[in-house]
């Protein structure tokens, strides 16, 4: 973890807005968590899946107003407003980009406190014309902002390169969207969405339910995304590891983050001339 606050603004980051009378269980018949959850004080995170239970899309939601937000990744925010367009039909919602907010994070010993925030997951408060959370999936992740352009943050953080925080977050084994799951192919567990509370499997009916649900309670997992120690030269993504083993995804500094089958953990692994060292996170429960 930092040693001192810190915070990086995160450009491949970006908001869609959701308005309307329907648009909260308009999002709820879709989206793997329980929107009806979310409110002015709580963000969750959450997936857009296919029908076949592949996933698709990542982002946090959280509520300024009458309207619901969805942080996603800017280069594919289009996508995901056409997908949920798709199932619109009669419901009385609008679906919009949002341009006049930016994203940031903030982590390291004090953040939380400087932006006044409660260390509970998902817990948020408005900030400057906007709203800071603390990441939902995971307290040590350290918060989100989205604030207006020119919104100046609060005091007590320094700025960051976007490598440190890239290395923060592999360190914990947290996934950054299709950088790590690979998109209509990945299975939401397998990224450790249980654990990291982006799924409800009490909240319903969504798209992709059943193949979620069916690879829970029939413990159908082969595969895991993990943080990996790395001694060499960091292989780019999409590097298999010897003996198919698995995949890189991601990576910073000494840190990347791999898809790596459960009976190869015990490492260690090689790939592309590199040594690597499986690092189980301490939420994780396989």
């Amino acid at each position: 973890m930092t040693a001192t606050a810190a915070f990086v603004a995160l450009p491949g980051r970006a908001l869609l807005a959701i308005e309307g009378q329907d648009r909260r269980n308009f999002l709820q018949g879709l989206v793997s968590n329980d929107v009806m959850r979310v409110s002015p004080g709580c963000v969750v995170w959450a997936a857009l899946l296919t029908p076949q239970g592949k996933f698709l899309h990542e982002f946090f939601i959280g509520e300024i107003g009458e309207t619901l937000y969805l942080e996603c990744e800017v280069a594919r925010r289009g996508d995901l407003k056409r997908r949920l367009a798709l199932y619109k039909l009669r419901a009385k919602v609008a679906l919009s980009e949002v341009n006049d907010l930016d994203v940031f994070a903030a982590w390291g010993d004090g953040a939380l406190e400087a932006l006044g925030l409660d260390a509970a997951p998902g817990a948020a408060a408005p900030l400057a014309g906007g709203l800071a959370y603390v990441d939902p999936r995971h307290a040590e992740m350290g918060a989100r902002l989205w604030l207006p352009k020119g919104a100046g943050l609060p005091a007590g953080l320094r700025e960051a390169p976007f490598e440190e925080w890239d290395r923060h977050r592999i360190g914990l084994g947290i996934p950054d969207g299709s950088r790590d799951i690979e998109v209509e192919k990945g299975i939401l567990l397998e990224a450790g969405f249980e654990e990291l509370s982006g799924v409800d499997f009490a909240k319903g009916c969504y798209v992709g339910q059943e193949l979620t649900a069916r690879t829970k309670y029939r413990g159908l997992l082969k595969k895991r995304l993990v943080p990996l120690k790395v001694e060499g030269p960091m292989p780019p993504p999409g590097t298999p590891l010897a003996g198919d083993a698995g995949e890189i995804r991601s990576g910073a500094g000494d840190m990347a983050l791999a898809l790596v089958r459960l009976d190869a953990l015990n490492g260690p692994l090689e790939a592309a001339g590199a040594r690597l060292t499986p690092q189980k996170p301490a939420w994780a429960r396989f």
